[in-house]
């Protein structure tokens, strides 16, 4: 079990990276992010969508966050498939700017490292983390 601080520092950290999340997902949704023509630019804001909501599902965690692992996995799984896929994407050939880096680092890196983190903070039979992850 872990410290009443500990699970504070925990739940600002989370805030703060679903804080990025949303940022960057409204950002898409309202920017002209580029891409024309073909549905792209409509495909563009429906990603983007995709990562505002997955921060604002991270922010819901944060209340009783020792009891939302089943949730907190579900999203991290969500997050480091994505970052996975866009990683692949480098090695085919995408560009690799700082913003990429950025994001491949929040998604392979920091989700990952803070649902471990959360795991220490509220284990929770894998029965439970399966059957009931809201």
């Amino acid at each position: 079990m872990s410290s009443w601080s500990e699970k504070r520092a925990l739940q600002a950290c989370v805030a703060l990276a679903g804080l990025v999340a949303v940022w960057a997902g409204a950002w898409g949704v309202l920017s002209d992010l580029g891409a024309h023509g073909d549905g792209l630019a409509s495909h563009e804001r429906y990603l983007s969508g995709l990562l505002l909501a997955i921060g604002l599902a991270f922010w819901t965690t944060v209340s009783n966050i020792d009891g939302k692992t089943g949730r907190f996995r579900l999203l991290t799984a969500l997050v480091v498939v994505g970052g996975i896929s866009r990683l692949l994407g480098v090695a085919l050939g995408d560009a690799l700017s700082w913003s990429i880096g950025g994001a491949l680092a929040m998604e392979l890196l920091v989700t990952p490292l803070l649902c471990l983190w959360q795991g220490r903070v509220g284990p929770v039979t894998m029965l439970a983390a399966v059957w009931r992850p809201f």
